[in-house]
């Protein structure tokens, strides 16, 4: 007794040949079917081209495209002739012509001469089935499908819409439980000529015709109904992406398939030259004889799918860039905003540097330039300091600098007058340390030498920003750490808030800090201020600030305590 192997080839016919041989010098017949699409003049050079080989056959060919009920059809064709022509065959072997033995012909008789009665096919209940999506698990099999997924979309769509508002449902017939599973099966002579033969194949025949997708469902059903001893799963080692499209094996997988220990592996690459060679060998230099285990490579696998859907942290590829909210963490490590503390500050920016050990820049979001630590004109991963190029994607700017500087705890200044397209990439970012000073921005105007009528109206333009990043940073969606002074009440205690900042960046450990930078001279402040408001704009972001600063505002003395009795 052998195995039959029946092959359904549509592309490839050159290694599909190789293949076929492969088999065939085993000593296990081998029935090939052509899709009815490939050219007869290509066609009938691929049958001349195997007239050598006794044990290969031809059958009937039908057009086989993904989901339709060709395909099921075609093993079918296939499954029967070799059943009638090859009465010694105990085993049929449903394969693809891009599917490559990895272990000695001989290694997959003896296994499945040691198990006469046993089917292998991956037969499940919808119920159980990990991958189907989009609602078509059993309606896949009460719907009717006239069309086509690939080809025509729109109107496969609509059909499917149109049974679902009209609940429009077939029967099953003779009350069969859908069973769903991989097309690759290992299938007993008794069961697939049960399956063939039955009297009642017409009517099933019928109604898996207009079922989505029935090679997954066709032989996983019926055999059921026939099959004394099932093992649901395949022997032909096949993976697949979180797309559900098949992964297709190279020459740099050789190792993994060995590790398999699997019998045949799909899809293999045509021209992958160095996995044909390796394993369609002599069994001397094959694999050893284990049972078969591809949860071995499955992990890695996984990982592949996980690394391709969520990536690394922070850094954008072309499976999910640009899509919103794909990526895996905003940025790759975090980092510290300042807004408003170099204004008020005349030397924040080392004070924060030698303090923190970190890289300390300036404005990098400025309209003139990016201030890199140090008046650097380029910073590593090749970033310039020019604003039209930072400028042409803020968000891939910003999500750079972090990445290439992982390593390194990066603080930058930020204000109203830099470009704002940022502000939500980092407002979303829990990376991200934002502490803000509002209405810092107003001290260089205080300082400028600039008419008033310029003041008021970049003061007034200034807070409209600022007042709408604040409505961002306070916003329920933000993942950043925040904290928000105005700037009265920072300018009251500032040794408190900035011994925070230094906790929580956290790269030395501090004792309570002495001194804080230097502050800039506020003589007259307040009543810049109010100039501000004599003039008709209301700048509220600075807190409450008296007309003159330092001079305490009169007091009521105290009354005088009495006794109520």
């Amino acid at each position: 007794m052998t195995v039959g192997v029946v092959m359904l080839v549509h592309t490839a016919l050159g290694r599909a040949e190789q293949v076929a041989r492969h088999w065939s010098a085993a000593g296990c017949p081998v029935v090939i079917h052509v899709d009815k699409s490939v050219p007869r003049k290509v066609y009938d050079t691929f049958v001349n081209s195997l007239a050598d080989v006794p044990d290969v056959a031809f059958c009937k060919r039908f057009r086989c495209e993904w989901g339709t009920w060709g395909i099921v059809a075609a093993s079918q064709a296939g499954s029967e002739m070799i059943l009638a022509q090859f009465e010694d065959v105990r085993h049929v072997y449903l394969a693809s012509g891009s599917c490559l033995p990895l272990r000695p012909v001989k290694e997959l008789v003896n296994y499945l001469a040691a198990r006469p009665r046993t089917d292998f096919i991956e037969s499940a209940t919808t119920a159980d089935v990990p991958w189907t999506v989009g609602g078509l698990d059993e309606e896949r099999f009460t719907m009717h499908f006239p069309f086509s997924w690939k080809k025509q979309r729109f109107l496969f769509d609509k059909s499917v819409a149109i049974q679902r508002t009209l609940n429009l449902k077939r029967k099953l017939p003779n009350d069969i439980v859908p069973h769903m599973g991989s097309q690759w099966w290992c299938l007993t002579r008794q069961t697939l000529s049960a399956i063939l033969q039955d009297p009642d194949r017409g009517a099933y025949d019928r109604y898996f015709r207009h079922v989505w997708i029935p090679d997954e469902s066709y032989f996983q059903t019926l055999s059921r109904l026939y099959s004394t001893q099932i093992e649901s799963r395949s022997l032909t080692l096949s993976k697949f992406d979180f797309q559900g499209k098949p992964h297709i094996f190279y020459d740099d997988h050789l190792q993994l398939l060995r590790r398999s220990d699997c019998f045949v592996a799909r899809k293999v690459w045509p021209y992958a030259d160095r996995l044909y060679d390796a394993f369609l060998t002599d069994e001397d230099n094959a694999l050893s004889k284990t049972e078969p285990n591809p949860g071995k490579i499955d992990r890695i696998f996984a990982k592949a799918v996980e690394r391709r859907t969520r990536g690394r942290s922070g850094l954008y590829m072309q499976s999910r860039f640009p899509n919103e909210d794909w990526e895996n963490g905003v940025t790759a490590a975090p980092y510290s905003v300042f807004q408003g503390f170099a204004e008020l500050f005349d030397n924040f920016e080392p004070w924060l540097a030698k303090s923190t050990g970190s890289r300390v820049h300036g404005h990098l979001f400025a309209p003139d330039r990016v201030h890199y630590a140090d008046s650097q004109t380029a910073i590593n991963g090749a970033l310039s300091d020019s604003a039209t190029v930072r400028d042409y994607n803020a968000n891939a700017f910003l999500t750079n600098l972090i990445w290439n500087t992982r390593g390194e705890r990066q603080c930058f200044q930020f204000g109203p007058g830099d470009n704002q397209d940022v502000c939500w990439r980092i407002a979303k970012d829990p990376n991200a340390q934002v502490s803000v000073i509002t209405g810092a921005w107003s001290v260089p105007l205080f300082r400028s030498n600039k008419d008033f009528s310029v003041i008021r109206r970049t003061a007034a333009a200034l807070q409209k920003i600022e007042n709408e990043h604040m409505n961002i940073l306070r916003s329920p969606y933000t993942k950043a750490r925040v904290r928000i002074w105005n700037m009265a009440e920072f300018i009251e205690a500032p040794m408190e808030p900035l011994q925070g900042i230094l906790d929580e960046i956290g790269h030395v450990k501090l004792k309570r800090i002495s001194e804080v930078p230097q502050m800039v001279d506020l003589s007259g402040f307040g009543q810049f201020l109010q100039n501000l408001k004599n003039q008709g704009m209301h700048p509220h972001l600075m807190g409450d600030f008296p007309v003159e600063r330092g001079v305490a505002a009169t007091q009521p003395s105290p009354r005088k305590p009495y006794l109520v009795r």
